[in-house]
């Protein structure tokens, strides 16, 4: 069966996918709002992507990125000092072969570190102009990686957790609302939010599948300052596509809800996004969420971000 349509298609709803079904149970969005399209075409050596990678992966993989590539610097130049020969080095104490690595090893990172401890220097022309290039460099690397650690720190986010089902609940007298969750993660201050929650699924029309998109008529879409938890409400009513759907319905057609914020961020006094979406097997139907905050004895408010996601069945 047909979602009926409450309202005429408009094509320009999509998200940028055209009519593009889903298949294999493979969203176009994934849970934390990253688009799932793989990309690949690129060259070999292709730096189009380099920044972009180093200053949005996860703090892990970006350190050993980091202390990986230093340690291989200092190897290669390891063996280029042993290279040279055994008498390159001022200093060296060891009369084995492991002696003599750690000692160049320990020589590059001081070089390239810019200490310069003294107890071993170069010697003759050609140890001089390695260590020359390596301390040159080493200067070079550090403002980079520098530069990579202030983009990261410094780049305007916003950290917003989701509830993570969306719930179909009683809505004011004798409604049903879809509702989700959100809140602020920070401390910080977000003003004038603005939210757009996009409904997709997929219909078969003349034999063919194709997806259909429809931005979600909200209870509202806009506060003016985010200071507890947000209730996104979606009125199940005559003008909803979803008014008639059931939960196999939805899981049948691919049904994926991709939710879209935009607020200003009073720390950065810039404009930061963030993003998330939804699936049909994260629908729960007939449940209410339990309320997130309450008051201290002083009559404070205080929210309490582990109850985002409790919901009680009703």
């Amino acid at each position: 069966m047909a979602i009926p349509h409450p309202k005429k298609i408009n094509p320009e709803d999509d998200l940028g996918f055209g009519p593009q079904p889903v298949v294999k149970s493979q969203p176009l969005l994934n849970r934390d709002g990253s688009v799932n399209v793989r990309r690949k075409g690129h060259s070999l050596f292709n730096t189009a992507d380099y920044y972009h990678n180093l200053i949005t992966m996860n703090w892990g993989k970006f350190w050993l990125i980091i202390l990986s590539g230093y340690l291989v610097v200092n190897l290669i130049f390891a063996c280029i000092y042993l290279a040279i020969g055994s008498d390159s080095l001022y200093g060296t104490e060891g009369a084995t072969g492991m002696d003599s690595f750690f000692n160049a090893f320990f020589f590059s990172a001081q070089t390239m570190s810019t200490v310069g401890y003294g107890h071993i220097s170069p010697r003759g022309m050609v140890a001089n102009s390695v260590a020359a290039l390596e301390s040159m460099l080493g200067l070079l690397a550090f403002a980079l990686a520098t530069g990579l650690l202030y983009g990261r720190f410094s780049r305007p986010t916003a950290k917003i957790v989701y509830s993570k089902k969306l719930l179909v609940s009683p809505y004011k007298v004798d409604g049903r609302g879809l509702m989700f969750r959100l809140a602020n993660m920070r401390r910080n201050i977000l003003i004038g939010l603005s939210v757009e929650v996009i409904f997709s699924y997929n219909e078969d029309v003349d034999g063919k599948t194709v997806r259909r998109f429809f931005p979600l008529e909200l209870e509202r879409s806009n506060v003016s300052i985010l200071t507890v938890s947000w209730t996104i409400v979606h009125p199940l009513d005559d003008n909803s596509p979803l008014r008639d759907m059931t939960l196999e319905e939805l899981k049948r057609t691919e049904a994926g809800f991709s939710v879209m914020l935009k607020a200003f961020d009073d720390t950065f006094s810039q404009t930061v996004h963030s993003r998330a979406a939804y699936y049909a097997s994260d629908i729960v139907w007939d449940a209410k969420f339990r309320p997130t905050f309450d008051r201290d004895e002083n009559g404070i408010i205080v929210l309490d971000l582990s109850r985002l996601h409790h919901y009680d069945a009703v």
